[in-house]
């Protein structure tokens, strides 16, 4: 037999507080303000590379600092600059010919019936040699769009994480008088660079002397600021910078604080405003 229990009468559901005329003030939600800082994903890595002198000795410290992508989207940036200078490289002149395409195969070989082979319509097909190519590539363009700030973003980050294996030297153009290609070598030996790693220079000028001292070295490529580009920093194994391209460096991929300054400015003024407009409502009493 079921058994009813009675609650006791100590409860009540309209002796609660959602039936009672009280008004109680409630604050008006606000949708927290999103702070438009294009900067908030970027940060700053300050790095300390040796000076050299041309004859290997160390006479200072120099500091590098660019902008890096964040931790969690570095590798992103830097990937897809990247595939998109791969991709931007490719000429998309690859053509195969198709069985329409392939010259001849017109007339049928043999006749359907009475010869006991298998039928066959063309010597043309694809299953023939020199038939036509079943989805064989065709010209294309394989370009990829990138913005502007992206890839410079890319640049910058993948510089600031191979500084570790960097140095500075000093300006060498002028110890070169002759192409000599032995005595480039020695120069490499005496800044601790192995001429058998993949290295890369990056100059504001190159001095004829050198480019034809360098150029017979498979793992050395010789940069300027208008052939800098992502590739050759993510293949080389030791980067050589001059003073004067260091300094190119630090002022067009450099980290620039006033900026930021502007930006938390702004963010703080428009909290302000936003946090002024909030209002508190009153819900008018119920008739219950």
């Amino acid at each position: 037999m079921a058994s009813f229990i009675t609650p006791p009468s100590s409860i009540s559901f309209l002796s609660s507080s959602i039936f009672s005329n009280q008004t109680r003030p409630i604050p008006l939600l606000t949708k927290p303000t999103k702070t438009h800082n294009p900067k908030s994903t970027i940060r700053s890595e300050l790095a300390t590379l040796p000076v050299l002198s041309f004859d290997g000795t160390k006479v200072g410290e120099t500091t590098l600092n660019l902008k890096s992508a964040s931790p969690d989207t570095a590798r992103a940036v830097v990937h897809r600059g990247i595939t998109t200078d791969l991709n931007n490289k490719r000429r998309g002149t690859a053509s195969t010919l198709t069985r329409a395409e392939v010259r001849g195969g017109g007339k049928k070989p043999f006749p359907q019936k009475k010869l006991g082979r298998a039928r066959r319509g063309s010597q043309r097909t694809p299953l023939r040699p020199g038939g036509g190519v079943v989805f064989g590539p065709k010209p294309r363009d394989w370009s990829v769009k990138i913005n502007k700030k992206e890839k410079r973003l890319a640049i910058s980050t993948a510089l600031a994480s191979a500084a570790v294996n960097g140095i500075v030297v000093e300006e060498f153009g002028d110890k070169f008088e002759k192409p000599k290609t032995r005595e480039f070598i020695e120069a490499l030996k005496r800044w601790g660079i192995d001429p058998k790693e993949k290295s890369m220079f990056f100059m504001t000028e190159v001095d004829d002397n050198v480019v034809l001292s360098s150029r017979n070295i498979g793992t050395l490529k010789m940069l300027t600021p208008r052939t800098l580009n992502l590739f050759d920093i993510l293949n080389a194994d030791k980067l050589v910078f001059t003073k004067a391209g260091l300094d190119y460096l630090n002022d067009a991929y450099g980290y620039e604080d006033d900026e930021d300054d502007e930006y938390e400015d702004e963010d703080e003024q428009e909290t302000e405003e936003t946090g002024s407009e909030a209002e508190e409502i009153v819900l008018p009493p119920s008739d219950a």
